[in-house]
């Protein structure tokens, strides 16, 4: 199966507006809708645009200004919701973002421009509300309108998550009717119960019509849909309800890997237990219109590290900017095999050992080995965003939420241990009662999980995350709460109907 390589070109006349308004479009370009899209060709390529926040690329150019992908190595999901936790050190290296953002506060932000802000993707949502429409209104078949739709909803389900895990509520334009009218200068936040249940309207709809396996490898599929909804469902503690979509994914036909490490390496990046990934292509930069990249071994490995390719990394004299925290990784058991990506020992460049004793900050995270392409290039290790060891952690979760401890929910986290660690069963005494078998499973989640940009929602959902970051010297609250402010100028556009998150 081959790679899609999602280049999203002007191929619509709809962009991000930077103009007062909160939630308006704008019309830019010369296209006119009256000519563009008309056939199915047409319609295929206008919906490619949904797809722009979901790449590993380090962000695109809107007139709201740059804005970053939400899988981006910079302002992506790996910095917002995995730095800032239990499971990796604070770095001040670089200052600025990277400091903050390690640090778990947040309260710089206030004074953000327009560009990296992740609160303008409300005006994305409103474009994606006029895509949908845009089908809706069309003569291509019914059968590619509803394929195109599902795509367009699992955008826009999707970016409201992840709008929601750093906003709460934002306000979001789901009625076409009321683009270009009054509504769009109202950001009135709405009601969690409302937004949630148009993020699970949005989702529900994508996972229905969505194929299994799309005819280009890296579009939207139906397992991305089940597994966004699942998480939206246990971060809002439905328990029941994430039981029900678990339960689904179970019957799909994947099966968890027996080589943990082979789920991040290029030669084995299409597996049978990752359902979705973001693509990444070799020797690729990171720009707008060329295939995704994977850079996180620029990030992750020391100056002196011996890479295959990667030779030189953006670490200074110092640490390297993402490294894990000692506390993290002596929790685990020493003979769990998902610990060998973490390295705590290696031999630098100059032939001498570098490890805690001689000063390595913190152990090197090299989950994704570089292996091709040019030396001194990025990486083309797809970046998985849906595997069914989250999933199969999530159901038992939400099974021992929802009964207790039972033998189905510990059997799910003994399958993933055995599988993944190469390790037995959990122990007895972590499954005496459902407190003790939850905190237990949010162990397991943070030795599959790292580096997979789920940890904060994770720590939260168990109500762990004050104590994870003061574990490591990490003050949760200290300068603002888990969630982000909105930036000060959104609120004066907002003219009064705007509010600023609770806590700042």
């Amino acid at each position: 199966m081959k790679k899609i390589f999602v280049l999203v070109t002007i191929v619509t006349c709809i962009n991000l507006s930077s103009c007062k308004k909160g939630l308006d479009p704008q019309i830019y370009g010369t296209l006119a809708t009256t000519a563009f899209p008309k056939t199915e060709a047409d319609f295929l390529n206008y919906t490619l645009e949904v797809y722009k926040p979901f790449q590993s690329k380090f962000g695109y150019n809107d007139p709201a200004g740059y804005e970053n992908d939400w899988f981006s190595p910079e302002y992506g999901e790996i910095l917002l919701f995995d730095y800032g936790t239990d499971e990796f050190n604070i770095f001040t290296g670089f200052g600025g973002f990277f400091t903050q953002f390690s640090q778990g506060t947040y309260t710089f932000l206030i004074n953000q421009g327009t560009g990296n802000d992740h609160f303008e993707k409300i005006r994305f949502i409103t474009r994606t509300t006029q895509i949908i429409s845009d089908i809706a209104n069309s003569s291509i078949s019914a059968a590619s309108k509803t394929e195109l739709t599902a795509e367009a909803r699992m955008s826009r389900g999707w970016n409201m998550y992840y709008l929601l895990q750093l906003y709460g509520p934002v306000p979001v334009i789901l009625d076409p009717k009321l683009i270009g009218t009054s509504a769009e200068s109202n950001l009135t936040r709405p009601a969690r119960t409302d937004y949630v249940n148009d993020i699970v309207a949005d989702l529900t709809y994508a996972a229905a019509n969505l194929p299994k396996t799309p005819t280009d490898y890296g579009r939207f599929n139906q397992a991305i849909a089940l597994t966004v909804l699942m998480r939206t469902y246990m971060n809002e503690k439905d328990f029941v309800n994430a039981e029900k979509i678990g339960r689904q994914i179970m019957t799909m036909g994947y099966s968890l890997v027996n080589n943990y490490a082979s789920l991040f390496t290029e030669a084995t990046e299409q597996n049978t237990e990752t359902m979705f990934a973001a693509v990444c292509v070799d020797n690729s930069d990171g720009a707008e219109n060329h295939g995704g990249f994977n850079a996180w071994d620029f990030y992750t490995y020391p100056k002196d590290y011996p890479g295959n390719k990667v030779t030189s990394s953006y670490a200074g004299t110092g640490a390297q900017p993402i490294s894990a925290t000692w506390n993290f990784y002596n929790s685990f058991d020493p003979n769990d095999k998902r610990r060998i990506p973490l390295i705590a020992s290696y031999t630098n460049k100059k032939g001498t050992i570098t490890n805690q004793a001689s000063g390595l900050a913190g152990p090197v995270v090299a989950k994704y080995p570089d292996q091709s392409g040019n030396v001194g290039s990025y990486q083309g290790n797809d970046i998985p965003l849906a595997r069914l060891g989250d999933v199969m952690l999530m159901l038992a979760e939400a099974i021992n939420q929802n009964s207790g401890p039972t033998a189905e929910a510990i059997g799910y986290v003994n399958q993933v241990r055995a599988a993944h660690g190469g390790l037995g069963p959990v122990p007895a005494a972590a499954t005496v009662d459902k407190p003790t078998f939850d905190l237990w499973i949010l162990k397991e989640q943070g030795w599959d999980l790292y580096f997979e940009g789920d940890r904060k929602m994770e720590l939260i959902r168990h109500g762990q995350y004050s104590q994870a970051l003061t574990s490591v010297n990490k003050i949760a609250g200290a300068a603002g709460p888990y969630l982000w402010p909105v930036p000060t100028y959104e609120l004066t556009a907002g003219a009064g109907t705007l509010t600023q998150t609770p806590g700042y």
